[in-house]
């Protein structure tokens, strides 16, 4: 692996990462297809963030933060930063002072493969973070790694300038390319949930939305009738 940091990156149209923001992790993941979506050890900090942003990567080492500063100067407005990191760990790599500074370059949240302190600051703050871990074990800055390069993240690959978004249920990636398509899928499967949630709100079961009837005959379900006790 080369230590470099690429800068300039081509990043994923802001209001196509906006749209989809809004309709949130799980619609966005079905859309794509069930794809992009990192492993459910990743989670949210405090409870109720909510994060879509263009993916500036890092790679780091263990208990090693020094990357994540380098980064820094590569946000722009817009921006999550995904840390993915070589090896195993859950040592408190980012806090509120990182926070702080990614704040004032207008970036809207991260996602690290390790771990963070500073919790209650984090929540006090607004900043959204997903991380594997909450750690007070702090790091070093001793080991080069990359920024901007490829990395891989709770299971995803991610590419500098994907879209991001984070919600309470977990974060999904969409690629660069993807985008537009994966929004436009995700709009209409929004506008159809809206229809089937006023369906069962009146009383309909998802066995007759769904005409599960016949295919669970056919699955050989038998429903019976309790007999009467005496």
């Amino acid at each position: 692996m080369k230590t470099m940091v690429i800068r300039n990156i081509r990043r994923t149209d802001a209001a196509l990462v906006k749209r989809l923001g809004a309709l949130g992790v799980a619609t966005v993941h079905e859309a794509y297809g069930r794809l992009g979506l990192m492993k459910p050890y990743l989670r949210p900090v405090w409870a109720g963030g909510e994060a879509a942003g263009t993916a500036v990567t890092v790679l780091v080492h263990p208990g090693d933060n020094w990357m994540i500063h380098v980064a820094v100067e590569q946000c722009k407005p817009g921006d999550i930063l995904v840390v993915g990191c070589s090896a195993d760990n859950s040592d408190g790599m980012f806090g509120d002072l990182l926070a702080t500074s990614l704040m004032a370059r207008g970036v809207t949240g991260l996602v690290i493969d390790a771990g963070v302190r500073d919790a209650k600051s984090l929540r006090e703050m607004g900043f959204p973070v997903w991380s594997n871990a909450i750690s007070a074990k702090g790091t070093v800055k001793a080991t080069l790694g990359a920024v901007n390069v490829p990395v891989v993240c709770a299971g995803v690959n991610v590419l500098p300038g994907d879209a991001v978004i984070a919600d309470d249920d977990g974060v999904v990636v969409i690629g660069r390319k993807d985008a537009a398509d994966v929004l436009t899928k995700g709009e209409k499967r929004h506008a159809d949930e809206a229809g089937k949630r006023k369906q069962l709100a009146a009383g309909m079961l998802g066995l007759d939305m769904y005409n599960m009837r016949e295919p669970l005959a056919k699955a050989g379900l038998v429903y019976l009738d309790e007999p009467d006790s005496d």
